[in-house]
């Protein structure tokens, strides 16, 4: 429901659509649901929880999440990000991230004697027991993603000899399986949903017994977080995301919105990076975040925009979001064996 414009962000009004602005009217639409999703928040407290639990340092496998400021927060506090298992001093733990590792990892943290915690997102290892199942009942999956992103590695570790990669619909003429009636295909959680159902479609029109995921691979915080940027864009003259350029949902946020009415748009992983030539001739701005960017840089980029004179708010929700995820079991057991203690003691 729409109201009336307030200049706090926490208390600004509902619009079930953007609605006309008059001439000269500086006005925010801010994008909800924005910023963490379930599986990023669960670890980051994962790593925050381990770093309590167990002291620092503490090893994580690649950046936790995609985003700068998330990861230089938790260097702070005592984590140790690496490229790969063999920089963890043996006997050490060490976090996988959100974005899933592909069984040969966790094969060489045995081998280098490393306590592990696997922060794993749980939609994405949905998509890891697809592959296995698909390929125990011999399919070809065809891998919907991006070339050389950390999730399409890991999902495609669990399976290598039965998957191929789709980065788009343009790879589709040149995928070849060997039956056609046994070709199946999953997704990276974070893609653009409309192009992922563009590629499917062209796959369906080679292969047209080729059979879909049981459920969505693309996760409720992606398709969730481009409904509302949609919504945003179809009134915004400038569209801001905040988040780092590494982030694959954040990018698509960015190509959703100019695909869907904004006039420009850019991605900015804090106010510092916006270009106060982006604002020339601009009334309404489309703000919103990607589902690895906390919200005090969303907060940073409201305060930059109303010191400019865009300080009316009015919130964009098309849909609810209420999802939460438990941590992961090695700290969930630790955590419990602690309390236990401390009710004994």
């Amino acid at each position: 429901m729409t109201g009336s414009p307030d200049r706090r962000p926490d208390d600004a009004p509902e619009a079930d659509a953007p609605q006309s602005t008059a001439p000269g009217r500086r006005r925010v639409l801010l994008a909800a649901p924005r910023g963490y999703c379930a599986g990023v928040d669960r670890a980051v407290i994962a790593v925050e929880k381990a770093l309590e639990q167990y002291g620092a340092p503490i090893y994580v496998r690649h950046e936790i999440v995609h985003n700068k400021y998330v990861v230089q927060t938790l260097e702070k506090k005592g984590a140790i990000f690496v490229e790969e298992t063999d920089e963890v001093p043996e006997g050490e733990i060490v976090i996988f991230s959100a974005h899933g590792v592909a069984p040969t990892v966790h094969q060489e943290a045995e081998r280098g004697k490393l306590a592990t915690i696997d922060a794993t997102c749980p939609l994405v290892t949905k998509v890891h027991k697809e592959a296995v199942r698909y390929a125990k009942e011999d399919y070809d999956i065809l891998l919907i993603g991006h070339d050389g992103h950390e999730e399409v590695i890991g999902t495609s570790g669990e399976a290598p000899d039965h998957i191929t990669l789709v980065d788009g619909p343009q790879d589709v003429e040149n995928v070849e399986v060997r039956d056609p009636e046994k070709v199946v295909w999953l997704s990276q959680t974070t893609l653009s949903v409309d192009e992922t159902m563009e590629t499917v479609d062209a796959l369906k029109g080679r292969y047209p017994n080729l059979l879909s995921p049981p459920s969505d691979d693309i996760c409720y915080a992606t398709q969730n977080r481009q409904t509302a940027i949609k919504q945003v864009a179809a009134d915004a003259d400038l569209v801001l995301v905040v988040g780092s350029k590494n982030s694959s949902n954040s990018v698509r946020l960015v190509e959703t919105a100019l695909t869907h009415g904004a006039k420009d748009g850019h991605l900015v992983d804090n106010a510092d990076e916006i270009d106060e030539a982006w604002l020339e001739g601009v009334e309404t701005i489309g703000l919103s975040s990607g589902a690895s960017v906390p919200e005090v840089l969303v907060d940073g980029v409201l305060e930059w925009l109303a010191q400019r004179g865009w300080d009316e708010v009015e919130i964009v929700k098309p849909v609810d979001e209420h999802m939460q995820f438990s941590l992961p079991k090695e700290l969930r057991r630790d955590l419990r064996a602690e309390a236990a203690e401390r009710l004994r003691a």
